[in-house]
């Protein structure tokens, strides 16, 4: 495993635990408003529907947070209208970037992503410019003290994951997308609580930088995650082994 997902991997989870859980939370609801809106609100008949709420639930939200969500996308307590779009791009160093948004305003949520590249030493591409430099993949994390490898593994290869790896006293499952929802739900029914799940990009190829690049190539990174439009971030870089951003 690369400096960089490693990294990625522990920060993601870890920042679950802290002051962004609320963050997180927002793009949960938006997430499941929309997966509502496209596909009703009975999970057992909306997949999309299901493996959001599977997602919320495994970052521990709420039940009372995601039946309102639910009921949002539905129209059944009114709300916004949200759209998806990706934006592709490059970062300091030639880092491949890719943004995915869920909006109620594509004129804002354009402007701004574009600002913050621009701003960072980024700059933004056309479609598909970069979107096939990545795979999508499904990745369910776990506090290694919390849980055991062997419980972890037993459960998931039965329900068809792909791999488990332990670094760091983090247990990261990696799935096929279309096993995600079936894997997370076999470990959620066996009571072990994960500390974030998703289905992501995973870069086909790293792109190394050294530590200079890695800060300006996190600076983006962090600017972008903290824009209210943007549900996920996905990046090249392998970062050496000792760097340590701030948070």
């Amino acid at each position: 495993m690369s400096g960089h997902s490693k990294w990625a991997t522990i920060k993601h989870a870890k920042g679950l635990a802290d002051a962004k859980r609320g963050q997180m939370f927002t793009k949960f609801i938006k997430e499941i408003s929309i997966a509502a809106r496209m596909g009703g609100g009975d999970i057992n008949s909306n997949p999309r529907l299901r493996t959001a709420v599977l997602k919320a639930r495994a970052s521990n939200m709420p039940k009372d947070n995601i039946e309102r969500a639910i009921k949002k996308g539905t129209g059944e307590l009114g709300g916004k209208i949200f759209e998806e779009l990706v934006y592709e791009g490059y970062a300091p160093g030639g880092v491949a970037v890719m943004v995915e948004v869920l909006t109620d305003n594509k004129n804002r949520a354009a402007a701004d992503v574009r600002n913050i590249f621009a701003k960072n030493g980024g700059n933004l591409g056309v479609n598909g410019s970069v979107s096939r430099m990545f795979k999508r993949c499904g990745s369910i994390v776990y506090d290694a003290e919390m849980v055991k490898e062997d419980d972890i593994m037993e459960t998931a290869l039965d329900a068809g994951a792909e791999d488990i790896n332990t670094e760091d006293g983090v247990i990261s499952v990696t799935t096929d997308p279309v096993n995600f929802t079936a894997v997370l739900e076999a470990l959620q029914n066996k009571g072990y609580e994960s500390m974030s799940a998703e289905i992501g990009m995973i870069p086909e190829t790293y792109v190394p930088v050294d530590a200079g690049t890695a800060a300006k190539v996190q600076k983006l990174i962090d600017r972008l995650e903290e824009d209210d439009d943007v549900q996920n971030v996905y990046h090249t870089a392998e970062y050496p082994e000792d760097f340590s951003p701030e948070e």
